[in-house]
């Protein structure tokens, strides 16, 4: 297994309390496979991302408790160095804010180059070389015209592109991606999904995609898992999911995707707001916002049940949730 998160915990200690933002999170993904971690905003998904890669804000993040396995090895282990050298060589993350992400005062060029001279050794004409081979790669036109333009420069399907080929410019074995497709138009959006799927077949990488759009993720992914309130509540093969949802969550997710077949008809939202991670309640988090919820969802956390081959679903009623 390439990578395994095994029952990580992240709080975040402020002047109003604790807000336990990941809350016993496990998953796993293997090389040239496809992880979709799916949630509303605040359900922990880039959260534990900043975890595996290292880049928490600590303060005033904590890792509570659990494990990062990577090839076996837990991250959480090793020191700030060790950790250093394994971000951007074996494993790399793509932000969703292109703009923010990239420096404005440098050429992309400039940027596409320092990973290799800072990582590789390599002098700056043969880093800039590599830059043009990247950005020809994730296919930007004119790349070698363009190397020396800044990042205002470049559309924001551009400059997305050209996080994707930071991220993958060492070829990492593991690529972690957070919302890619935010603030892009749909057909760029499929571009940018399809350049991802590509590089994943071609490196034999493993990729985890994080979303709030199931809608995106359908071609892509080969697993799910649906986080709320820090907790994974569903996980399941990709087209399982979306055939029959396990639990009432996933299902009110998938009821809020736009379909062509109700044109006219109002668009189902899950009503409430995600819980505030101060004050989770008590029992299964979801259950302020589910239709189905009955006492004992409002005592008793539920565990992630074994509900057919490779699925599990926390939530007690999962059998009716199954039959629709």
């Amino acid at each position: 297994m390439l990578l395994e998160v095994r029952d990580l915990q992240v709080e975040f200690r402020t002047r109003d309390g604790v807000a336990k933002a990941v809350n016993g999170v496990d998953y796993s993904v293997d090389a040239g496979e496809t992880l979709a971690v799916l949630g509303e905003s605040g359900s922990g998904k880039s959260v534990t991302a900043q975890a595996v890669m290292g880049i928490l804000d600590m303060p005033p993040g904590r890792i509570g408790g659990g494990e990062i396995l990577f090839r076996g090895k837990d991250l959480l282990k090793l020191k700030e160095d060790e950790r250093r050298k394994i971000r951007g060589s074996e494993m790399a993350m793509i932000f969703q804010d292109a703009l923010s992400s990239l420096n404005p005062v440098l050429s992309v060029g400039d940027q596409l180059s320092e990973m290799f001279t800072v990582h590789r050794g390599m002098s700056r004409k043969d880093a800039k070389a590599r830059a043009v081979e990247l950005m020809d790669r994730v296919r930007i036109p004119a790349a070698k015209e363009r190397v020396g333009q800044y990042p205002h420069q470049f559309s924001g399907g551009m400059r997305q592109r050209i996080m994707i080929a930071m991220a993958m410019a060492l070829e990492p074995s593991l690529i972690i991606a957070d919302e890619p497709t935010t603030a892009l138009d749909v057909t760029v959006q499929a571009q940018v999904m399809d350049l991802l799927a590509e590089l994943r077949r071609e490196l034999d990488m493993g990729l985890i995609l994080i979303t709030h759009d199931l809608g995106v993720v359908a071609d892509v992914a080969d697993k799910i898992a649906v986080m709320y309130a820090g907790r994974i509540v569903e996980r399941a093969p990709v087209h399982e999911i979306y055939k029959r949802p396990a639990h009432p969550y996933t299902k009110g997710l998938l009821e809020s995707i736009p379909r062509l077949d109700q044109k006219g008809q109002e668009l189902y939202a899950i009503k409430g707001l995600p819980p505030n991670l101060m004050h989770i309640p008590p029992g299964c988090a979801f259950n302020p916002r589910c239709p189905m919820a009955q006492d004992i969802c409002r005592t008793e956390v539920p565990p992630l049940f074994e509900v057919g081959p490779g699925r599990q679903s926390a939530c007690f009623f999962w059998k009716e949730t199954l039959d629709g």
